[in-house]
């Protein structure tokens, strides 16, 4: 295990806050790095995913980089931009 995984691990023994904090926010992280991937393998640019679904570039940008709350209905938009299609499983 690495050096920053056994910190983490010992924030969130010691910290409910901070483990709720870092899982929700790690989520968020996790939802705009697959957006972001799939643009880029898409080989497009933010303006044109934003074109696409009739938005703004800054709004991409902060689904790419800040990801809260977003409606599905966005994240399904900006899927079928990028050549892809949304898939929501809870395990």
């Amino acid at each position: 295990m690495s050096d920053l995984k056994k910190y983490i691990n010992k924030r969130k023994a010691s910290s409910p806050n901070f483990a709720e904090g870092f899982d929700g926010g790690y989520e968020n992280f996790r939802i705009g790095v697959m957006l972001k991937q799939a643009r880029l393998e898409a080989g497009l640019t933010q303006d044109e995913v934003a074109n696409a679904i009739g938005t703004r570039k800054t709004a991409i940008s902060r689904l790419e980089n800040h990801v809260q709350d977003v409606k599905l209905s966005t994240v399904e938009k900006y899927a079928k931009a990028v050549g892809k299609h949304l898939e929501i499983r809870i395990a």
